[in-house]
């Protein structure tokens, strides 16, 4: 992999059996260093805080959203994910990524009064679904990040939403068993929980598409083509990650609860 850094943090990982020989093959048998370097964002020095927790969304910026007239309704529901963590009391040991479906990073994991809101001129919906390649990546991302931190004695919760409206069709590397295999790696770790949004396109079965990745029916969210069931989804996830700051008392209710807790 292009950056040692990551490099050493995913075989430390694996070492410590946090990451599954399987999932270390995801992440190393093609170049994923300098992405998932892209996200990684404020150093474990720069965080004055004893825990912390790493909260990642995951918009999909294809164009089948632009063209259900989606995006408007997508940066709001990133936002209100913002503002709910931004009203909690943890707030200052939340970190937020914001990686789109197709590879932009918006935020890398930043403090949440530097995290810079979606809107029209920085989210333009107009391309693929390479669903895996991206999961992949960004769990990645969120595997290495928590890793930086528990390696320097900061305790790490994390919550990643994966948002689509569409099943995977650009996928060039990865397939749904790789993301499961991170998704399990991650669960079994304890400390993450993986959650997916599929906003209904009136033909895929986003309860399968999201089993496959290996995540729980708990965690997965499927809105109608409505703006306020859409909003509404996003109010749910965001309800969930402020439970997660929360401690790790309630991190614990809220993982084996799911949605529901």
């Amino acid at each position: 992999m292009s950056s040692p850094h990551i490099t050493q943090l995913l075989e430390d990982a694996h070492a410590e059996g946090v990451l599954s020989p399987s999932s270390l093959q995801a992440l190393t048998v093609v170049d994923l260093g300098a992405q998932i370097q892209a996200g990684l964002g404020v150093g474990v020095d720069d965080v004055q805080a004893s825990e912390v927790v790493l909260v990642t969304v995951m918009p999909d910026d294809s164009g089948s959203i632009r063209h259900a007239g989606h995006a408007r309704t997508v940066c709001e529901g990133h936002n209100l994910v913002l503002d709910a963590l931004l009203a909690s009391q943890q707030k200052d040991g939340i970190l937020f990524h914001t990686r789109y479906l197709n590879g932009t990073v918006l935020n890398p994991f930043r403090p949440l009064v530097d995290v810079v809101r979606m809107h029209g001129k920085n989210y333009d919906p107009d391309q693929g679904t390479p669903l895996y390649d991206q999961a992949v990546v960004l769990l990645g991302t969120v595997l290495a990040k928590a890793q930086e931190f528990t390696r320097n004695g900061v305790a790490a919760r994390t919550v990643t939403l994966l948002i689509t409206d569409g099943a995977d069709c650009h996928s060039q590397r990865a397939r749904a068993r790789e993301v499961a295999a991170l998704v399990n790696d991650l669960r079994r770790a304890e400390g993450h929980i993986v959650a997916g949004m599929g906003i209904d396109d009136g033909t895929t079965d986003f309860r399968r598409v999201f089993r496959e990745m290996g995540i729980e029916d708990k965690w997965i969210l499927t809105p109608g083509q409505s703006a306020q069931e859409i909003r509404a989804a996003f109010q749910v996830f965001s309800q969930s990650a402020v439970r997660v700051s929360q401690g790790a008392a309630t991190f614990n209710a809220c993982s084996l609860g799911g949605f529901g807790a």
